[in-house]
């Protein structure tokens, strides 16, 4: 089981060529995402004007592909417990929501940008990307 960031989901919904690295990862799992990705794809796809149709087309194929982790109060500790700890490293509302959603569940996070998401203590990733700076 895996908990896949936004920018996986995007990767495989856009066919982006990123996507073929991570085939192997996620091959045979059964894959999750946050209700933030869920909130970030659909933004997605407003901004690229789908329309009414497209977009729920464009639901249905996320809520069937994907398992859909729905907020809950165990997520809320999770991601004021993240906010706190990155205080000095701030971290975005949706990467904090999708760590505490990955740490609630304790399920690994997928991920093409690791950074985002350094220093949260029991955060397990899986990456076959990081740049370096």
């Amino acid at each position: 089981m895996l908990l896949l960031d936004t920018n996986i989901v995007s990767y495989f919904i856009y066919g982006a060529d990123w996507k073929n690295e991570y085939v192997p990862i996620l091959r045979g799992k059964t894959l999750f995402i946050a209700f933030m990705t869920l909130a970030e794809m659909l933004e997605s796809a407003r901004h690229r004007r789908l329309g009414e149709r497209n977009l729920c087309l464009f639901k249905e194929r996320l809520c069937t592909e994907y398992f859909i982790i729905p907020w809950n109060e165990e997520i809320c500790d999770r991601f004021a417990w993240v906010r706190s700890e990155r205080r000095n490293r701030p971290i975005s509302v949706p990467d904090a929501l999708i760590a505490a959603t990955a740490l609630a569940y304790n399920l690994p996070l997928v991920t093409h940008n690791a950074r985002d998401f350094t220093g949260i203590d029991g955060l397990k990733m899986i990456t076959c990307y990081e740049e370096t700076r």
